[in-house]
């Protein structure tokens, strides 16, 4: 693995995992009170394209995390839609 590439899937587990803690959260306290599942429904939809932006440059660390940031964006959305705002 090159030097880039190191960096690449570094700064892609900061940023997924950032969004990843909220989910955990919100489990956590079983409500999804104050959330916002359009912001999630929307970085999700973007994440889709930069999984494709990174097939098309062809770099691992854009596609792995981006698809682990979509899964766990519409799991957000799946959870606000299944929990209640206490």
């Amino acid at each position: 693995m090159e030097g880039h590439e190191i960096v690449g899937f570094v700064a892609g587990f900061g940023t997924t995992f950032a969004a990843a803690s909220d989910l955990f959260a919100i489990l956590k306290r079983r409500s999804s009170q104050g959330m916002n599942p359009m912001m999630a429904g929307i970085m999700g939809s973007f994440q889709i394209m930069w999984v494709h932006y990174g097939i098309l440059i062809d770099s691992m660390p854009v596609v792995v995390w981006n698809i682990i940031a979509v899964v766990t964006n519409f799991l957000m959305v799946g959870v606000f839609f299944n929990l209640p705002a206490l």
